[in-house]
Order: structure tokens, then C-alpha cells, then sequence
């Protein structure tokens, strides 16, 4: 592969994490199944299934006026011949009444994708966030909210209060497992990325 193929590759792979954001966020439903593979998967705190289940999921919190915005910073991307592994420092910013409070949490962490280039398109094979860390702030100037210590305590620390939130909003949230900046779970994470590239079979989602 010549390096302006490799670029190539490297550019439509960035923009179709843009596109996933992008559609995801704004309601463009046609657009954000143009991302995914027929098998392809995502996993989230709230739901772990296929591509297109999540996509119906979130169309339906979408029109219900559920509001979660993300944003994409810093982006690379590990090709080997027709797949890939892109991984995307991310915000995830959620928007909610927790406890008669209107608040935002927001989220920051990374996106690690597994990509496969198949009739000449990239798509997504797995999406599979990391969590980091999240912060919950009021709204409104000056107002205030008290948590549950317990139930906060329930949710690793990349997204204990994005966790919290979204319980209080009636998700079925994901308590472990889901990986984090350090420990087994991220590291076992990378080790299947790097098994992808080397031709193996996508682990799937997180148990």
C-alpha cells in the first residue's frame, strides 16, 4: 500500500467517526447507518447490541428528547491491510434532571473502534468506549445537588456520575466491566485490538 493510499484510508476512517457524531447528534438516521457493518456492535453504559438496535435505541431517546451531545478531539488510527483500529479522545456531555435538579454531566474519555474496509468503504465492526473520567455540574447558577453516596459508589470511576445520571433517567446502566484509563479490563481491550489487526475475530461486547 503507498503512502497516499495509506492516507487515504486514514482520512475516511476520520471522517466516519465524524459522521457517526455528527448523525448520531443532530437526528440524521440515514447518515448514521451509512457507519456500521451489517455485524457491527456498540457498547455504551446504557446498551450493548448491534449497530442498527442502537441506532433505533437512539433515535428513539432522540425524538423522546433524551439529550446527549458528543464531541471528537484528538484522533489516530493503526491500519493493517483491509482493518483497522482508530482510537478518539471524546466528550460525551448528558443533560438531565437528577433529584428535582437540572444538571450536565459531562464525560471524557476515548473511542476504540475496530474497522474493517469491506467493497471499498470503511465501516464499523465494534465501537467500544473508555471511560476516564466525568464531572456533574447544575445548571442553573448557584443551585446544588446531593447524591446517593451508595449508589454513586456502584459505578467505576470513568463514569460514576454519567452512571448516576442516567439510572435517575431510567437506563439500565452497565456497573463494571466496561473499560477505564488503566486496569484489566482497557488492557484486556487492547489486546483484542491488537488480535483484530493480526486477523482474529472481534471479541464483541463487554459481558
Amino acid at each position: 500500500m503507498s503512502d497516499t493510499d495509506t492516507l487515504a484510508d486514514k482520512l475516511a476512517i476520520r471522517e466516519l467517526v465524524d459522521q457517526w457524531i455528527i448523525a448520531s447528534d443532530s437526528g440524521l438516521w440515514d447518515l448514521f447507518a451509512e457507519v456500521w457493518h451489517d455485524d457491527g456492535v456498540m457498547a455504551a453504559t446504557w446498551f450493548q447490541a448491534s449497530g442498527a438496535d442502537f441506532l433505533a435505541a437512539r433515535r428513539k431517546g432522540f425524538e423522546n428528547g433524551v439529550s446527549i451531545i458528543h464531541a471528537n478531539l484528538g484522533h489516530i488510527s493503526t491500519i493493517r491491510g483491509a482493518r483497522a483500529i482508530a482510537q478518539t479522545k471524546m466528550t460525551i456531555s448528558q443533560r438531565a434532571e437528577v433529584h428535582g435538579v437540572m444538571v450536565d454531566v459531562t464525560a471524557t474519555g476515548r473511542f476504540y473502534d475496530f474497522l474493517e474496509k469491506r467493497a471499498g468503504n470503511w465501516g464499523f465492526v465494534r465501537r467500544q468506549p473508555i471511560y476516564e473520567k466525568d464531572r456533574m455540574d447544575p445548571v442553573e447558577p448557584g443551585a446544588s445537588v446531593t447524591l446517593d453516596a451508595a449508589l454513586l459508589a456502584r459505578f467505576p470511576v470513568g463514569y460514576r456520575h454519567l452512571g448516576y445520571l442516567q439510572t435517575q433517567a431510567g437506563f439500565k446502566v452497565k456497573e463494571k466491566g466496561m473499560p477505564g484509563l488503566t486496569g484489566p479490563e482497557v488492557e484486556r481491550l487492547y489486546a483484542q485490538g491488537d488480535a483484530w489487526l493480526s486477523g482474529a475475530e472481534p471479541a464483541g461486547l463487554v459481558e
